[in-house]
């Protein structure tokens, strides 16, 4: 299981912030959120989103071990 938190308008969309989801790797995690919802599928998808895996930012797919923790961050602004 992996701990998934959102934040910004991508929990605002969801309606919430943290959940425990079971997925291999992060492709599969995305897939399955779109399922359940396909607004959040597509703004996670959206230019400027971000993943942290276990807080680190990363790119492109990668696997979850157990208690991974993947955090979606919204586009920033700001200066």
């Amino acid at each position: 299981m992996a701990k998934v938190l959102l934040f910004g308008r991508l929990s605002d969309l969801a309606g919430w912030r943290e959940r425990e989801i079971d997925a291999a790797s992060i492709a599969a995690l995305r897939a399955r959120l779109s399922e359940e919802d396909a607004r959040l599928g597509e703004a996670l998808g959206g230019p400027g989103v971000q993943v942290a895996l276990d807080q680190a930012i990363v790119r492109g797919d990668r696997p979850l071990g157990p208690g991974a923790e993947v955090a979606f961050l919204p586009p920033m602004s700001g200066g």
